[in-house]
């Protein structure tokens, strides 16, 4: 168990564990845990480890994978929780991981667990009846994956789970985290089995259907990574299509050229594939001195998706905040100081480009999303 890492508190992992244990204590076991997870590597992880260990420890478990434009803070998501307004309807307790962390209530009577390693945003501390088990902070900063996987452990044996929270910290954080857990994974697991997986696990949801469904089955039977990548069955055939279909997406995506306002580059898309982040995070070497926006048009119909990185060392999520549009929602400017992004509106990109000074020429038609 990684401790001891400079500026980490003496038992801080501990400590976790105890808040973790304790909040299960409050929720009600009639009725089945609900764990809501992002749909990438280490979130999805992250759901697997949560899952299989609740389950282990004699919970009922229901796993919920957002995607595309879902956010546990929507009214949409609250309204999905409460089903036909009554409480037989409501899970016993809610799990939110690597989907942000909000110091706000997303359903008052519903006790919350969110574990993150993303920015807070919202008030200094938690609401009543939401515990937070968040690595924002702390560096090395633990992934989502790897936060579960320390919660797994307070109530659960959670050494076969192992390789999962693996996963999700190559993701997230590549193969240099120092983290011990990845140390020993990649003993026992080797390094290639556990890199191919995480391509694999990836690649659903940067498809143009954006279902990670076939990578959370795989997630929550396989033993090891090595069934994930020498599997013959439908969903690693679903996850080798999906990384196809993204390679092509990737190449094409990947010719448009910049244009650069001050400190702003842009390099705009149109696919229904996720490869935004991928082509952010391509040119951030390439324009080091400048903050990279990489703009999808064609992601979600009537949206602008975009991701934005950079190799200056500037806080992104303090910049996206200076020039917010008055329309951005709960889907803007969330993430890592120097990996975020958010989707606006066509009327909130138009205003975007004001702010950062592109003007016309890049704007868009009201009403649609162009190339």
């Amino acid at each position: 168990m990684s401790e001891g890492f400079p500026g980490w508190p003496e038992n801080w992992v501990r400590d976790r564990q105890d808040a973790f244990r304790h909040a299960l204590e409050g929720f009600d076991h009639a009725r089945p845990v609900l764990v809501a997870s992002h749909n990438d590597a280490d979130g999805l992880s992250a759901a697997a480890v949560l899952a299989r260990s609740l389950e282990q420890a004699g919970h009922r478990v229901r796993v919920r994978i957002l995607g595309r434009g879902e956010n546990p803070w929507s009214d949409a998501f609250r309204t999905e929780l409460q089903g036909d307004g009554s409480t037989e309807g409501l899970p016993g307790g809610l799990i939110v991981s690597d989907l942000g962390l909000r110091r706000e209530a997303i359903l008052p009577t519903l006790p919350t667990v969110v574990i993150d390693h993303h920015v807070p945003t919202g008030p200094a501390e938690a609401p009543p009846g939401m515990t937070e088990i968040t690595g924002h902070g702390l560096e090395p900063t633990p992934t989502s994956s790897l936060l579960a996987y320390w919660c797994a452990g307070a109530i659960t044996e959670a050494d076969d789970l192992l390789w999962l929270a693996a996963i999700g910290i190559i993701g997230d954080l590549e193969e240099k985290s120092g983290f011990a857990e990845l140390d020993a994974a990649r003993a026992r697991y080797g390094i290639t089995a556990l890199r191919d997986a995480v391509s694999l696990i990836n690649a659903p949801r940067r498809a143009s259907a954006g279902d990670a469904s076939p990578a959370l089955r795989l997630l929550m039977r396989a033993e090891d990574p090595r069934e994930i990548t020498k599997g013959e069955d439908a969903d690693t055939a679903a996850l080798r299509a999906a990384k196809e279909e993204v390679k092509q997406a990737l190449e094409d995506a990947r010719r448009a050229p910049p244009r650069v306002q001050g400190k702003v580059a842009l390099i705009r898309m149109h696919t229904g594939c996720q490869v935004h982040p991928l082509v952010a995070q391509a040119w951030r070497g390439r324009l080091s001195d400048k903050i990279v926006i990489a703009a999808n048009t064609g992601y979600r119909p009537g949206w602008v998706h975009f991701a934005a990185r950079s190799a200056t060392g500037e806080d992104l999520v303090e910049f996206l905040r200076t020039v917010r549009p008055r329309d951005a929602d709960e889907n803007y400017g969330n993430g890592h100081a120097q990996a975020t992004g958010g989707a606006l509106r066509t009327e909130g990109w138009n205003e975007f480009m004001d702010k950062l000074g592109f003007g016309e020429a890049m704007k868009l038609p009201v009403g649609e999303a162009a190339a």
